[in-house]
């Protein structure tokens, strides 16, 4: 579905223009972590802690990067909890939850095919 450009480099989205907004959006839903935080936080609501120990391998710096585009692009919520000791909590907003649906697709899709492909993919 063709939908008018608010860039006015072009009349219609198009992830194939190199000066489409959309752009931004599929590079930021293409990287591994942000498609991976999405996935730990369908289930609901996670601290940092948690969702970092859920994504093994992330650090903490490359997270807390990944978790903030991902607030700045509407996806996920950051609510600072004012508790002892003080938390920050993070959840998928509406838009978040709506890009899950495909993410989680292709995630079990290289669940379910992983060995079908050639050795040293």
């Amino acid at each position: 579905m063709a939908v008018d450009c608010g860039s006015g480099a072009h009349s219609v989205h198009d992830v194939y223009k190199a000066q489409c907004p959309c752009r931004s959006m599929l590079d930021l839903l293409a990287n591994k972590w942000s498609a991976l935080a999405i996935g730990a936080l369908e289930d609901g609501v996670l601290r940092f802690g948690e969702l970092q120990r859920r994504l093994e391998g992330v650090s903490p710096k490359v997270l807390t990067q990944t978790l903030r585009r991902l607030e700045d692009h509407g996806l996920v919520h950051r609510e600072v909890v004012p508790a002892v000791p003080l938390h920050v909590e993070y959840s998928l907003t509406d838009l978040g939850q709506d890009a899950a649906v495909p993410l989680h697709g292709l995630r079990s899709w290289v669940e379910d095919n992983l060995d079908r492909l050639p050795s040293g993919s």
